[in-house]
Order: structure tokens, then C-alpha cells, then sequence
């Protein structure tokens, strides 16, 4: 029976259901766009940060400090506009938004400038009229330079102060041919020298001779050599009365090419040393050659090589000048003889 039961006994099978997963959302699509925009933002203003110049970050950051000012004051800080009324621009009513500074005439006022330059002109006169005032006291106060005064031209020039020294008829500052400094003209130039110590501005020394050409011609040692040679010699003597060598700007030997007398090119007067405490205007020539300092025009720069500054030339002088820089008839006899050209009669000169 025990049996019978075991065999009766229901066999129950157990039949487990799985279900389906639940239907995935999007959620994690959302947060995945949420941290591309995050990245992309991020490298957006990395890339911002790196092209903005260091004075547009200080304006930006000024203008979180105090806003108010920054908005007033204008500026690169407040979005360079031309207007603080934002979107108003130059007037009310337009509306395209602000608009660059760049992209807007602005009239500048160059008042300040032109007072600024005018003020430092008058000082650098003064100081010119101050040393040129110290040069005399100090000539007249050594009387072993007493022979030598009346040899002395002091003048202000559109180049700065110029201090001459020339020849007497008895009394020559070099040897003849020669640029060996005698004994008073070097006391002379080394009581200058200690003058000219005071003020800070360069100086152009220029050396002068007559017309007297020297024996061997132009092909040899000549007047150009020799004023060039008495020039550097001069500048020698200055730096020995304690001038400072790096004061002078400029040596240069001018032969008899600006006669003081253009109708005595051999008088002693011609034979010179010019000494030229520049101003500003005749540095910034020298340095930088700019167009606006040079000369307007022909007749200008003629008047400016004068001896005598302020001093228009007459007509008289143009025409001389024209007529010594034209060329001979044996030149052009010579010039048109290499070109094959048959010469023609020149006109003769009245």
C-alpha cells in the first residue's frame, strides 16, 4: 500500500514565467547631450580666452568690479562702443546695436599736443638763450681771451645755437695749410667746451676754409681734408675743457662751400669753426630723415645753408648757383662726342 500511495502521489512541475524587461527611456540620452553641450561650452570659452587680447580681459574684469564706471568711462571694458546707451549706437534711433569705435569718425582734438610741443619749444630757446648768455660772461671774465672776443659770433639759428669762431687778419686759428691748433684758440675752445658740459643737447661741429685751393689740386690733400681735419681737431680741444665725447653728434669738413663774404672767397672770414648746439628739431633731422622736417622747398633749403639764417637769398644768388652745379660746354662737347652726337653751337652767356 506504502507503495501504491508513493506511486499515487501527484508530481507537481513548477514552471517558472520569466517576464519581459521593462521598455528602456531616454533618459540617459538627455544626459548624455547635457555633457557634450557642457564639453563644447567649455572648449568654447577656452578658445575665447586664448584670442582675447590681456587689455580686453582687464575690461571685462573691471567691468564686473564696478560696472557703473566701466560704463561710463567707455572703453574696450564696456563692448568699445561709441554710445553707453546700449543698442542706441550714435543716435536713439538706430538699432542694429552698438557700433565699434573703429567704424566711427572721430575728430581728434590735437590742441593738447600742439601746446605740449609749443611749450617745449619756448623751454629749449630759453635754455639756448640761458647758455648763450654763460658763454659771453664767461669770455668776459677771462681777460686771456680778451684778444680773441671780437673773433666770436654767437646767434641763434633754426638749428639751435651757433657759436662761431673765425680768422682775424693777424691772428689765424691753425697754422696755414695745417689744422694744428694754436695756443689761443685752444684756450679758447676749452673754455667753451666746459660751457657746453651744462646742457644736455648734441652738437655739430663744421669746419670752414677759403677758396685758396692748395697746390696740388683737388686730387690731392686739399681744402676738404683740411677742414674736416680742423673740425675733428676742434672737437679734440672741446673734450679736453670736459665735454663729453658722446655729446657730439656730428664732424664734418665743408671746405669753401658756405663762404661767410660770397664776394671775398678768399677773405680770412670765410675760414671758420662753427659750433651748432642743435635743438630737438635738428636731432630728430639727423636721426631720422623724416619728411615733415626737412624743407618745403628749393628756396627753403637754399635760405637754411646761409650763413646768415633768416636771411632770404636773393635772385642774384639763386642764378649763381644754378650756374655753378651746370655744366661746362667742354663737358657737354665731351658727352656728346661719346654719344655720337654732332656738337651744336652753345649760346653765349651775357
Amino acid at each position: 500500500m506504502a507503495g501504491d500511495a508513493k506511486k499515487l502521489q501527484p508530481i507537481i512541475v513548477k514552471k517558472i514565467k520569466k517576464g519581459g524587461h521593462a521598455a528602456h527611456g531616454g533618459a540617459w540620452k538627455i544626459a548624455y547631450a547635457d555633457f557634450v553641450t557642457a564639453m563644447m561650452a567649455f572648449f568654447l570659452l577656452m578658445w575665447l580666452l586664448g584670442s582675447t587680447t590681456e587689455g580686453d580681459k582687464k575690461g571685462i574684469a573691471d567691468y564686473f568690479q564696478s560696472p557703473l564706471k566701466i560704463a561710463m568711462a567707455g572703453g574696450s571694458g564696456s563692448g568699445d562702443s561709441s554710445s553707453i546707451i546700449k543698442g542706441g549706437g550714435e543716435s536713439l534711433s538706430m538699432t542694429h546695436g552698438q557700433v565699434k569705435r573703429g567704424d566711427v569718425e572721430q575728430t581728434r582734438d590735437t590742441f593738447a599736443l600742439r601746446k605740449l610741443k609749443a611749450e617745449q619749444v619756448r623751454a629749449e630757446v630759453a635754455r639756448l638763450e640761458d647758455l648763450k648768455e654763460k658763454i659771453e660772461k664767461k669770455l668776459a671774465a677771462d681777460k686771456s681771451l680778451d684778444a680773441v672776443r671780437s673773433q666770436i659770433r654767437l646767434e641763434m639759428t633754426r638749428d639751435g645755437l651757433r657759436i662761431q669762431i673765425v680768422d682775424g687778419d693777424n691772428r689765424p686759428m691753425f697754422a696755414s695749410g695745417s689744422a694744428v691748433v694754436q695756443p689761443y684758440m685752444r684756450d679758447l675752445l676749452r673754455a667753451i667746451g666746459g660751457v657746453l658740459q651744462e646742457v644736455p643737447n648734441k652738437l655739430t661741429l663744421e669746419g670752414h676754409t677759403d677758396s685758396q685751393p692748395f697746390a696740388a689740386g683737388d686730387a690731392a690733400y686739399g681744402n676738404w681734408e683740411l677742414s674736416a681735419d680742423r673740425a675733428n681737431s676742434s672737437r679734440r680741444e672741446l673734450v679736453a675743457g670736459g665735454l663729453s665725447g658722446q655729446r657730439v653728434l656730428r664732424v664734418q669738413g665743408l671746405a669753401a662751400s658756405m663762404p661767410v663774404e660770397p664776394t671775398a672767397p678768399e677773405a680770412p672770414v670765410n675760414r671758420r669753426i662753427s659750433i651748432i648746439v642743435m635743438n630737438r628739431d635738428a636731432e630728430n633731422r639727423v636721426y631720422h630723415q623724416t619728411p615733415e622736417a626737412m624743407p618745403l622747398s628749393d628756396q627753403e633749403a637754399i635760405t637754411a645753408a646761409m650763413p646768415m639764417p633768416g636771411k632770404v637769398a636773393d635772385k642774384a644768388a639763386l642764378r649763381d648757383a644754378a650756374v655753378a652745379e651746370t655744366p661746362g660746354a667742354q663737358a657737354i662737347e665731351a658727352m656728346q662726342s661719346q654719344a655720337g652726337v654732332p656738337a651744336a653751337k652753345s649760346p653765349s652767356r651775357p
